[in-house]
């Protein structure tokens, strides 16, 4: 899978792509991330990408000139939906796992790093989507790139190394993941559960599934309104409910 990003700070995407499992994946000839400079479409001695707003607002908005160039260079035949071009801003859409999922369906991504006040708004009518990675303001939609390559990588075939690695991770199947324990079975007090050291697999299997469902209940209950739920994990869940109010 191919990751463009465009930005005016190339650099500081140096350091994060040099390990862990997008490195793995580069390596392996499975991602390829590409780095570049919105400056590089400019046509000024300054290399100007922003200027002031309309209206006399305060802060600097991102040209929609350099943008449009850069997109239209990179990819000069879109083809959807195998390419999409997706803008990082705090307007955008949440990016949470079902966004990841369907991501990492297309070929190439092109992210569009938003900057300053933001982007002039026609540039919204030329990208294909407009992301958030949440309720908060950062400097620049660089961060937000690095959550979405990393978050969409770990999904493209072979970058885990194993196609079950993702199965049952947070978020996976509507859930906070299970508690995990290794070595030693003891630590302080601490003891690892008896059933996990049982053998017995489809008891693991229950309480793994049970112990999931109430992290989610504790941590992130608006989770729960859409997780595919049995009957039984229905009324795991009704127990809980009236234990926490009773």
């Amino acid at each position: 899978m191919i990751f463009h990003v465009l930005t005016i700070f190339p650099e500081f995407f140096e350091g994060p792509f040099a390990h862990g499992v997008v490195k793995r994946g580069q390596d392996a000839g499975l991602l390829d991330i590409r780095i570049h400079n919105l400056r590089d479409w400019t046509h000024d001695r300054h290399r100007t990408v922003d200027d002031r707003p309309f209206g006399g607002e305060e802060g600097m908005v991102l040209k929609c000139e350099p943008i449009f160039a850069a997109v239209e260079s990179i990819w000069p035949e879109r083809h959807p939906p195998g390419q999409k071009v997706v803008l990082l801003s705090a307007q955008g859409r949440l990016f949470d796992q079902s966004v990841a999922n369907r991501l990492a369906e297309c070929g190439e991504l092109l992210l569009v790093c938003g900057r300053y006040e933001g982007v002039d708004e026609r540039v919204r009518e030329f990208v294909d989507e407009e992301l958030s990675i949440g309720d908060y303001i950062l400097s620049g939609g660089e961060v937000a790139a690095l959550v979405v390559i990393d978050a969409v990588s770990r999904l493209v075939p072979g970058v885990l190394g194993c196609a079950t690695s993702t199965a049952d991770e947070s978020f996976s199947h509507g859930l906070l993941e299970y508690p995990q324990y290794t070595r030693p079975p003891e630590f302080r007090g601490l003891c690892v559960p008896e059933v996990l050291r049982s053998g017995d697999h489809q008891a693991i299997a229950r309480w793994r599934r049970q112990e999931a469902l109430r992290r989610t209940y504790e941590r992130r209950p608006d989770l729960l309104a859409l997780a595919p739920l049995n009957d039984e994990e229905r009324a795991f869940l009704a127990t809980l409910r009236r234990s926490s109010h009773g």
